[in-house]
């Protein structure tokens, strides 16, 4: 480590931060996603309010309601292990990307019908986490989007299932056996 690295830097190095991102993250979209995966149908309700998807044909409708639950849960669990970090972290930061901006405008739709001030908007957001408070919930988003991103540019790879899957592969294909006492 050059004596340049800045602090920044050296705590990025360090894994701590990716790997209390990577566990916050993970364990909530698996949560999430478990939680829906058992209501589909309720799920799909969820998902009609936005008027994001065509109600026709129902494929897609349908599709999202069956899916998406399960990519929640196959990123939280990527992400926990530390295997297909990248690819999990972008996928977490697209969803997020995706989501928040529909719920910032569904409330806002729902203040323009209702009159009521933005801060006392409540509704089922379709996340699993039943009634909540949206603004509470845009900067929860914020924060995880913020999470996905540091999990995604992170160049660390301590913690990760990936790093010592390649770190073990390297030893193995050393010309020169390293041993350990």
């Amino acid at each position: 480590m050059a004596a340049k690295d800045s602090w920044l830097r050296r705590l990025d190095q360090s894994g701590v931060p990716l790997l209390l991102a990577r566990l916050v993250l993970g364990a909530l979209f698996i949560y999430m996603g478990a939680k829906k995966v058992g209501s589909p149908s309720d799920f799909l309700k969820q998902i009609r309010l936005y008027h994001v998807l065509p109600d026709t044909p129902a494929y897609y409708l349908n599709g999202t309601a069956i899916v998406l639950p399960w990519v929640e849960i196959l990123c939280g669990a990527a992400l926990i292990l530390g295997s297909w970090l990248r690819g999990a972290a972008l996928v977490t930061a697209g969803m997020l990307a995706v989501f928040t901006p529909a719920i910032l405008l569904r409330a806002l739709a729902v203040r323009a019908e209702q009159g009521t001030s933005f801060f006392e908007i409540k509704f089922d957001c379709g996340c699993g986490a039943g009634v909540v408070v949206i603004w509470k919930k845009l900067l929860e988003n914020t924060g995880l989007f913020l999470l996905a991103l540091l999990a995604l540019f992170s160049r660390s790879r301590r913690f990760c299932l990936s790093g010592w899957l390649e770190r073990r592969r390297l030893r193995e294909e050393s010309p020169f056996p390293i041993t350990t006492r």
